[in-house]
This record gives structure tokens, C-alpha cells and sequence, in this order.
């Protein structure tokens, strides 16, 4: 049998041909304390009465194919007050992820919550539901494109720390597909597991998992509930209906299984509301009392057609970017809303990009132009303050929305206002071309940043809508500072974006954050299991040519794996020397065995685990 040990640390493990600051180990230490809950805790889409929360239980002496979760909502940290509570079951069909839907809570509040499985307890989350009636301000974080290989989750990590948000809205590129090396800046030590361009089901689970072990995107999903939308790295590069750009199926199989891998995956892993089994629909609307009417689109997988490289295709008119039926709802949602502000939560930019007198990207809104025009031209018609949040283009920019007749001076003809947040690390669009020659040539862009990375703040009211562009000192420093970049508004009533002075501000006082572990009263907390290492998992199962452990240690010992068949003979035995505190993966070809059952026995002479792995 072949061996290949593959170890990469989920965040800060590099392997021997490489140097790495021991203070980057260091950000992982005390995630073991966590069992069985190692990924943290989660809670997202938030209605006046609901919010779903999220978890994931680990465990490696778990038998059967389900475990027992019992979870819990109360009105303070120390959880004197339970509104509501319940049970159900991480199941190992669902990766051992764990969704309820917390229901019967009072609107615009916010809530703290556990989970209990094996014994043990979770960290507490907080999270908020959404508001009814009359409503002055909400202020919502916005996040996009995190490239694990283009820098550290600093964004993430500041705007964890502001407290002074109701909610994180994610618009999509929450992890990228790439292979190691494939899309990177090759930073010693943060690497994507599994090393492969992820494809399969399994793939898809153990990137998720990988992402979610990172500790500031723990800490920032720990604090806020977050409302999610995909873009297309989360299944494969340009990705549209049928299809993407970055999927061969000569070599990696139908476009309809990668898809439904990435699907599932993303919604075991994410506190989403999702929809029944088989059906990956993800566009939904969110209310926030009088003041927000927030439809959330999917531009990408309900009805894209394939994107084009020529402007006479872009105004096809049977060509579409969200489908017949998305599109139906949209409009519907739009046109019915009695809300102040409509706010779409969208991936690619709507507004036109134009140099040289064409358009530079037809894999936006511009490479479906005859479908805008019509939804710009029902905006005209039927809605007030409308307005559009944009992600994937890893840059920063406010557009007026122009439709026919736009001008810039009168504000004449423009449907709403475009914010386009930057990425969280993921390297800058190759326009070509400077900012200064991009305004030029689209008198509708009122701000353009090429090259930074950071986060936005959407702060919402009855008088205006603000965007706050805040910046990284730099995103490959894991220590990185912040800094306000700009900051943009749009009045109630009007159609065209104006510079803001400085950043929008909240007054206090602001909610209790959630307990981190090491803050917690030891003697309220119940004596933890801290063994030292455990696996997080094992994938795929069953396999054919390969098969990857992933294990969390506390310590640097030696880990010894021996393979047994099914009549107990050793097939393999070899010693994984190159141990790091935090995540490690293991990585097994096992081309040469015969299809069977195998025991891998996991040891560091101090604590041992048995898997069993199928090969097929």
C-alpha cells in the first residue's frame, strides 16, 4: 500500500520544505477545548419571530449514523432565561451537521444560544432577530469573496469586533473550488485542504469544514446571524445553469452532480434556511420592519444561460441571467413591497462597465443587457429607493444604475444606486485600464478602487442609505489593521449616489458579545474532554484511490496509523512525525488494496481512534 502523507494545517501548518512563525499556530490553540463542537456555532436568515441555528458535532467514538443535540435560546450570557429550547439530530447523511429553525421569538431582539451533544456544551452564540413596525436604522455588514490562499480573514476579524451591526450579508464567494497553488498568493502555510480542485460531495464537505476552523470567520459567524447568497466559486468558476468555464466533463464528470455535491455541501454548512430535499433554490427575501424590503437573487444557478463575448448577443432577448421564474419573483417582490428602502442582495454587477466603448465583462449584468433593461424599466415603474448590493468583482465601486437617457449631472434616468463591496482577500479585477479611464468612460461610477481588500457597512434609515468602505493595512499580514476608505449615500427619493463626509456611527450602548471559551467561569462550565488530537474527519467514505484524515492536535507527538483488513492482518503502518498544534490532514492512495472493509488505527501512545474506511 502507498502512502502519502499530505499535512497542511487548516490555517497555519506548513510542511517541512517550508518556515512558519510560530505565532501563526499560536491563533489556533484552545480550539480542541471545543469538543464536540469544533466548527463553532452559527445562526443566519432571520425573521421577526425566527432564526435558524447552526452547528456541527465531532466525535471520534461515534457508531451510530445519528447523534442527539439538544439546543437552547435565552435572553442573556449567563442563560437564566430560556424562551424556547428543543432537540433533534447531527446526522452522519448530513455530515454530522446539525439546522434547527428557532422559532417564537419577539422580533428585533437579540438572543443567545447553545447547543449540548456527548455531554458536552457549545460555545453560545449570539444572534438577532429582525424588526417590525417602525423602524429608524439597521446597519448590516457586508462581506464578499474569501480566498483562503490570498490572505488572512482580517475583515472578518474587524468586523467582528465593531458590535454595532444587526447582521452580516454575504454575497457570495464564501469559499473558492481551487486545487493548492491553482488560484493563490502562495502564503507559507495557508493552503486549501483537500488539496484537489474540489469536485465530489466529499470535496465540497471537507473545504467547507476547512473554512469553518479558521477563527476569525468562527468568531464573526459566532456573534451575527449572517444572511447567505452563493456566486459561482462555491460550485466552479463562471458558473451558470448548465455549466462553468472551470468544470470539464470529460474529466470531471456531469455539470448536474458537481452541482448538487456543491448544493448539499453548502447547505449542510451554512445556517441557511433550506429548502426541501433535492431542491438547492437559495433566492428568498428577508423584512426588516417598515424600513427594508431585501430580496436576495441568485445570479448564477437558477437560470443562467452560458455567458457570450459579444454585445449584439448581450441584447438577445431570450437570453436571461435569473430564469423565467426567478425573475417572475423578483419582479413580484419589488413591485409589491410597502417597505421604504428595496435593497437587492445580488453577485455581479448590474450597472454598465465600459472601456473603449464595450463592455469589459459579459459574465456581469452586461453580458444580459436586454434582461436588465426590462427589470430596469419595471424599477422605473413600480419602485421606490431601489437599491443593489454587489459582490464578485473583488473591487470596490458606487454606481448610479443608469437606464435609457441617463445623465449624470441632472441625475436624470438612473433606477437606484449600486454598492459594490470589495473582497475579503481575493486579488483585484484585471480591467486594464486605471480608475481615472474607467470614470471617464462611465459618467455613471461615482467611486472605483481596484486593489483594496476589506469590508462594507451598510447603514440604513429613514432619511438615507450609506455605504462605508473599510480597508485592510494588508490582507497577507495576519495581524492586519483597518482604515475608513470612503463612504457614499443615496437620499430618500433620489436615484444618484453623493460622497458622504465621513463614516456612519451608531450610538450605544451596544449588545453583550457572546463568551469566547477562554472567558468562560470555569466553575459554570462542565469538565471538557480534551483529548490529545481528534479526527474531524475522514473523507470520502467509501472510497476508491484515496483517502484524507483530518485531525486537530493539541500537541506536536508523533501519531502512529496502522491499517487492518477485515482478519485483522496489518496491511501498513508508517508514523506521521510532522505533527503541528492545530489542523493536520493525512492524505492515503489505496489504489492496491482489495475492495473491503479497513480499520485505520490512529494513536499517539497517549489516545487512539479506530475508523473504519470502505473500499469499493
Amino acid at each position: 500500500m502507498k502512502s502519502i502523507f499530505t499535512l497542511v494545517a487548516s490555517m497555519f501548518f506548513v510542511a517541512n520544505s517550508f518556515a512558519q512563525d510560530d505565532n501563526n499556530f499560536l491563533r489556533e490553540k484552545g480550539v480542541i477545548d471545543l469538543y464536540p463542537f469544533y466548527h463553532g456555532v452559527a445562526s443566519g436568515d432571520p425573521l421577526d419571530d425566527a432564526v435558524i441555528l447552526w452547528t456541527r458535532v465531532t466525535d471520534d467514538t461515534l457508531t451510530a449514523d445519528s447523534v442527539l443535540v439538544n439546543w437552547r435560546v435565552g435572553t442573556d450570557t449567563t442563560m437564566s432565561t430560556i424562551v424556547t429550547s428543543g432537540f433533534g439530530y447531527a446526522k452522519a447523511s448530513k455530515d454530522w451537521t446539525f439546522k434547527v429553525d428557532a422559532t417564537g421569538l419577539q422580533p428585533g431582539t437579540w438572543y443567545y444560544y447553545d447547543f449540548e451533544a456527548l455531554g458536552e456544551n457549545s460555545i453560545m452564540g449570539r444572534t438577532r432577530t429582525a424588526p417590525v413596525g417602525d423602524i429608524d436604522s439597521l446597519r448590516f455588514g457586508v462581506v464578499s469573496c474569501s480566498s483562503y490562499e490570498h490572505g488572512y480573514f482580517g475583515a472578518y476579524r474587524h468586523l467582528m469586533d465593531r458590535n454595532d451591526i444587526d447582521c452580516i450579508l454575504h454575497l457570495g464567494d464564501y469559499i473558492y473550488e481551487y486545487e493548492v497553488g491553482g488560484y493563490s498568493n502562495n502564503i507559507s502555510g495557508r493552503t486549501y485542504e483537500p488539496t484537489n480542485e474540489i469536485i465530489t460531495l466529499e470535496d465540497y464537505r471537507i473545504r467547507h469544514s476547512h473554512y469553518k476552523l479558521d477563527q476569525d470567520l468562527r468568531k464573526l459567524h459566532q456573534q451575527y446571524p449572517f444572511i447567505v447568497v452563493w456566486d459561482d466559486h462555491e460550485s466552479a468558476d463562471n458558473s451558470y445553469h448548465d455549466g462553468a468555464s472551470n468544470h470539464d466533463p470529460g474529466t470531471e464528470g456531469l455539470w448536474t452532480d458537481r452541482l448538487g455535491a456543491s448544493g448539499q455541501a453548502y447547505h449542510e454548512w451554512l445556517p441557511i434556511r433550506s429548502p426541501q430535499p433535492g431542491n438547492i433554490q437559495i433566492y428568498r427575501s428577508f423584512e426588516f420592519g417598515d424600513l427594508i424590503n431585501l430580496p436576495m437573487i441568485d445570479t448564477r444557478i437558477e437560470g443562467r444561460d452560458e455567458q457570450i463575448s459579444s454585445q449584439a448577443d448581450a441584447n438577445d432577448p431570450t437570453r436571461t441571467m435569473l430564469g423565467a421564474v426567478q425573475y417572475a419573483w423578483l419582479t413580484n417582490n419589488l413591485g409589491n413591497s410597502t417597505k421604504q428602502w428595496n435593497i437587492v442582495g445580488n453577485q455581479v454587477m448590474i450597472a454598465p462597465l465600459e472601456a473603449f466603448g464595450n463592455p469589459v465583462n459579459y459574465d456581469q449584468w452586461d453580458g444580459y443587457a436586454y434582461e436588465r433593461g426590462q427589470l430596469l424599466n419595471f424599477v422605473d415603474t413600480n419602485v421606490t429607493n431601489f437599491i443593489v448590493l454587489t459582490g464578485d468583482i473583488h473591487t470596490s465601486w458606487v454606481n448610479d444604475i443608469p437606464n435609457s437617457g441617463y445623465d449624470a449631472s441632472s441625475c436624470t434616468s438612473s433606477s437606484g444606486v449600486e454598492f459594490v463591496v470589495t473582497s475579503v482577500t481575493s486579488p483585484g479585477f484585471d480591467i486594464g485600464v486605471g480608475s481615472s479611464v474607467i470614470q471617464a468612460a462611465n459618467s455613471h461610477i461615482h467611486y472605483v478602487d481596484l486593489s483594496k481588500k476589506g469590508y462594507g457597512v451598510l447603514d440604513v434609515n429613514k432619511m438615507r442609505t450609506q455605504f462605508d468602505f473599510y480597508y485592510l493595512n494588508d490582507a497577507e499580514d495576519v495581524n492586519t489593521g483597518q482604515y475608513h476608505g470612503a463612504s457614499y449615500y443615496v437620499n430618500d427619493g433620489e436615484h444618484c449616489a453623493n460622497e458622504a463626509s465621513g463614516p456612519s456611527s451608531r450610538p450605544g450602548p451596544f449588545p453583550i458579545f457572546a463568551p469566547q471559551p477562554e472567558e468562560a467561569d470555569p466553575s459554570s462550565v462542565p469538565e471538557l474532554k480534551t483529548p490529545s488530537f481528534v479526527v474531524l474527519g475522514a473523507y470520502p467514505n467509501p472510497a476508491n484511490d484515496k483517502v484524507t484524515f483530518q485531525l486537530y492536535a493539541d500537541q506536536t507527538t508523533p501519531i502512529n496509523i496502522q491499517v487492518f483488513d477485515m482478519l485483522g492482518r496489518k496491511v501498513f503502518e508508517d508514523l506521521m512525525t510532522n505533527v503541528h498544534i492545530g489542523v493536520n490532514y493525512a492524505q492515503f492512495e489505496i489504489n492496491d488494496l482489495e475492495k473491503g472493509t479497513y480499520q485505520f488505527v490512529i494513536s499517539n501512545g497517549m489516545y487512539k481512534v479506530t475508523k473504519s474506511i470502505i473500499k469499493y
